[in-house]
């Protein structure tokens, strides 16, 4: 395949009062990147952070801070958030149908790496112009639960989505979000997903280390089948 395990722990799930120390417990777990889910209370009901948490957290820790963007207009977050030190800027197809091509440079000249998320009811069919363009983006998201809310139940008919990526793009970055743990990992891993986002499944767990090895144990093994 040619990608690298990257496992990434939602911080939606950890406490909020203590995210520097909680960032810290991830990645001294054995966590590859720490996934921050924004959102605006439109596009998705939820209300999360923005930009000055990313900024907080960020003079705390080095680690990539993989931002997931359920916003309904993303064009106006790339430059508070690549000003603060966010690492990934990941977008929804569903919300950037008009604007994608600038959307992505711009996420490109403030440093970041551009990603595209689509929610579990988008083809997937809707990602690859975005993948096949001459400044793609460098990694896609899909979705395995309605964005919005953590601790959703894993959708395993998502698995075809990431089956058809991998099949067409064999070094893509290809994540996936949402119901992820011990008992789904080896489904998203066979299928060819390698960033993986885990929130209550890590962060509920008695051992969070074990659980995070697990998973990158599993995508390594079936990276080597491919």
């Amino acid at each position: 395949m040619g990608v690298t395990p990257k496992i990434a722990p939602s911080m939606l799930s950890s406490d909020f009062a203590n995210l520097a120390s909680e960032a810290k417990r991830m990645l001294d777990f054995g966590a590859d990147w720490l996934h921050m889910d924004i959102m605006d209370g439109h596009f998705v009901p939820n209300l999360t952070i923005g930009a000055p948490v990313i900024e907080s957290l960020r003079k705390h820790t080095k680690a990539y801070l993989d931002c997931h963007l359920m916003v309904t207009n993303p064009i106006d977050y790339v430059e508070p958030l690549g000003k603060v030190g966010a690492s990934g800027f990941t977008f929804h197809v569903e919300a950037s149908k008009e604007n994608w091509q600038e959307l992505i440079q711009k996420i490109k000249s403030k440093g970041m790496k551009p990603g595209v998320a689509l929610k579990p009811g988008t083809p997937i069919e809707e990602v690859y112009p975005l993948v096949d363009c001459e400044n793609p983006v460098e990694m896609v998201l899909v979705m395995t639960v309605e964005p919005g809310f953590g601790g959703q139940k894993f959708m395993p008919e998502m698995m075809d989505k990431v089956r058809a990526l991998r099949k067409k793009y064999a070094s893509l970055d290809i994540e996936v979000d949402g119901g992820l743990g011990p008992s789904t990992i080896d489904m998203a891993a066979s299928a060819g997903a390698n960033c993986i986002v885990a929130g209550s499944s890590v962060f509920g767990a008695p051992e969070p280390a074990a659980v995070i090895s697990h998973m990158r144990k599993s995508v390594l093994e079936n990276e080597e089948k491919c």
